[in-house]
């Protein structure tokens, strides 16, 4: 059956691996008879930075409150356009696809300035005036896939288990767990490439195709387990003793 799907992209380089990997995306999924919305963050000359300009109609003039003010706009129908407009692209897509560059541990600020913005209180937390009561596992997304396409210009083994950046998926783990689980997304495991600085095109090649037969099974794959809030295993947002016993740390919301 047809889906729609957002891809959000963030580099500033057409000629970039990122945007090869955008453009296989999209001519995969067409081909496929899904619908394909795109969201290039560079190209909408998108703004990042989350701040008063943001909230035209404020109720505070005295003190800006950014919980306040999101709730309101957002309630009200006063949120700025571009905002909105993001808001109903993700309420239509059955998944959403993220590709970006690693960037000091992390997404680009232009991306992590569209999460900022666009996850409004009451839209992606606070949701039904309900303060965290949908959340990881629940909330506005809830049914929709996520899926991570990352560029990774240092070496595999630099992300490894023991490697010296840090396992690649607990770096990832505020994106993942955080700004896609929390509002009730299903997330796929990550797609990464890694050693982009120096990598050629025979090679990148291969890597597109690897991501094509991603692409194939985008509504079949298994999400990552991760424990729903609401699932009975954790007591006062704390998870319970007989889960992951005398383990700590991120992994242990993940039910392996």
């Amino acid at each position: 059956m047809p889906k729609t799907v957002l891809v959000v992209y963030a580099h500033p380089e057409p000629r970039s691996l990122t945007r090869r990997f955008v453009a296989e995306t999209i001519q995969t999924l067409e081909r496929q008879g899904h619908t394909v919305h795109q969201s290039d963050l560079h190209g909408m000359g998108w703004k990042a930075t989350f701040d008063e300009d943001d909230f035209p109609g404020r109720i505070n003039n005295d003190r800006f409150a950014f919980i306040q003010e999101s709730e309101h706009a957002y309630r009200t129908g006063q949120q700025t356009r571009d905002v909105a407009t993001e808001q109903r692209k993700l309420l239509d897509a059955d998944a959403v696809i993220f590709h970006f560059p690693l960037w000091w541990f992390g997404m680009p600020a232009i991306l992590k300035g569209w999460i900022d913005r666009v996850y409004a209180y009451g839209f992606a937390y606070g949701y039904k005036g309900a303060g965290n009561r949908y959340r990881y596992g629940d909330g506005i997304l809830k049914g929709k896939r996520a899926l991570l396409s990352v560029m990774v210009g240092g070496p595999a083994q630099d992300y490894a288990p023991r490697g010296i950046n840090g396992p690649l998926d607990e770096l990832l783990f505020p994106i993942t767990h955080g700004a896609l689980f929390f509002p009730g997304m299903d997330v796929l495991p990550t797609h990464a490439v890694y050693g982009t600085g120096k990598l050629d095109n025979a090679v990148a090649e291969k890597e597109i195709a690897a991501w094509r037969s991603r692409l194939d099974n985008l509504f079949d794959e298994t999400p990552i387990p991760f424990r729903r809030q609401n699932g009975g295993e954790y007591q006062g947002n704390i998870l319970a003793e007989e889960f992951s016993p005398g383990e700590a740390g991120l992994t242990v919301h993940i039910d392996h």
